[in-house]
């Protein structure tokens, strides 16, 4: 069934109208009908069945019941991601939430390629989280993983809120343990990748002061959009939802 996020009040029995890219994807992508079931959410953590109903050019929607399936994993991931370019982060984005993450924290690194600055921090901030509220719509999920603001990787590092994480893992082909290795995470796990080229050495040095593993995930080299979205899954494997 089409899925649509909302971001309204949603409730039995009210009636909505669609947000204008939602209501174009509707009509113009997916060819729906007037009278044809539709599904909304909007964070909350439930989801709406709902009828659509078309009125010229406006879509409508008659929501008729709530419904709270379980679909998040029992893992709590945030994934500290090297900024990369282009079509490389949002694959990223996307996989992971599909992979079940709970946030994701961009990070300007030494070795990040892509210059940002004023007002395309915003817009680049807004495309990343529509990425991820696209990926809730594909995979079922009804809570939205927040992308956040942009840090400084150095200053990120630094902060006590980064330390006080009781899992910290940093993804590395030359770390002295391998994901089968690691004990159950006793709490919320922070994952950090980085961009293409990784970390320096400098900025390496800093995250192991800061608490982080050293974690290889087997003896090649992966990509920047391969690397994190491989500990997610395998972690997924050993301790959250794919059993």
């Amino acid at each position: 069934m089409p899925r649509f996020h909302c971001d309204l009040p949603l409730a039995p029995g009210r009636q909505i109208e669609l947000p204008l890219d939602a209501a174009r994807h509707a009509v113009g992508a997916l060819r729906l009908r007037d009278g044809d079931a539709v599904t909304l959410f909007n964070g909350d953590g439930a989801e709406y069945p709902a009828i659509l109903e078309l009125r010229g050019k406006a879509a409508f929607a008659r929501i008729t019941g709530r419904a709270n399936p379980e679909r998040e994993s029992p893992l709590r991931i945030t994934l500290a991601q090297g900024i990369s370019s282009g079509e490389r982060m949002d694959l990223t984005l996307q996989k992971a939430v599909e992979l079940g993450i709970s946030a994701i924290q961009p990070l300007m690194t030494r070795r990040t390629v892509v210059k940002l600055g004023g007002e395309k921090v915003d817009k680049r901030l807004r495309h990343w989280q529509g990425v991820v509220i696209a990926a809730c719509e594909q995979c079922g999920r009804n809570q939205v993983p927040p992308v956040l603001a942009i840090q400084d990787g150095l200053m990120w590092l630094k902060q006590p809120e980064t330390r006080d994480t009781p899992d910290r893992f940093l993804l590395d082909p030359e770390g002295d343990v391998g994901l089968g290795e690691l004990a159950p995470p006793a709490g919320p796990v922070l994952l950090l990748a980085g961009p293409e080229g990784g970390f320096d050495p400098v900025e390496r040095k800093l995250a192991l002061a800061a608490g982080f593993r050293r974690v290889r995930l087997g003896p090649r080299i992966l990509r920047t959009e391969t690397a994190a979205l491989a500990a997610l899954a395998a972690l997924q494997a050993r301790w959250g939802d794919f059993r």
